[in-house]
């Protein structure tokens, strides 16, 4: 259990710190984008509170983690997208 929660935590960090890297690197490679920059930044901070929080959720934690990756996904996809624009 001890294990589990640790590891959580780990994978947690290692989340914002990849989505606070990505985001830094998205907004001077991209040009800004403040409104999806922002939706990014929430986006990954859901992400690390679903990790850290207790798994007995009846499987909806896991499936809110899966639909919070797509949406991280696809906000990227826009900002990309909008990049390409300018």
């Amino acid at each position: 259990m001890a294990s589990q929660l640790m590891s959580r935590r780990l994978a947690a960090k290692n989340l914002i710190a990849a989505g606070a890297a990505g985001l830094a690197v998205a907004t001077m490679a991209e040009g800004q984008q403040p409104h999806m920059q922002a939706a990014l930044k929430a986006l990954n901070n859901a992400a690390a509170q679903l990790q850290a929080a207790a798994d007995d959720k009846a499987g909806h934690r896991e499936k809110a983690i899966q639909l919070v990756s797509q949406a991280i996904n696809q906000v990227q996809a826009g900002i990309q997208a909008g990049a390409k624009k300018k």
